[in-house]
């Protein structure tokens, strides 16, 4: 996979919803077809979740924010 960092992208998860996830485990995807293919957006407390899936998925490139 190509990693490319963009300076910013939606949020699908919003601050008030990590407390109801402690362990977490939040995932969320938003997907929508475009004339290149498929764009899948996600959001996850671990972004190791989110990184794994779009592996499985075979995602050539990933576009991800640098957080604070």
């Amino acid at each position: 996979m190509e990693y490319r960092f963009v300076p910013e992208l939606p949020d699908l998860i919003q601050p008030e919803e990590y407390a109801g996830d402690p362990e977490g485990r939040r995932l969320r995807v938003r997907l929508r077809a475009t004339d290149q293919g498929l764009e899948l957006l996600g959001d996850a407390a671990n972004p190791a979740y989110l990184e794994r899936l779009l592996a499985v998925l075979g995602a050539e490139v990933v576009e991800q924010m640098l957080c604070g």
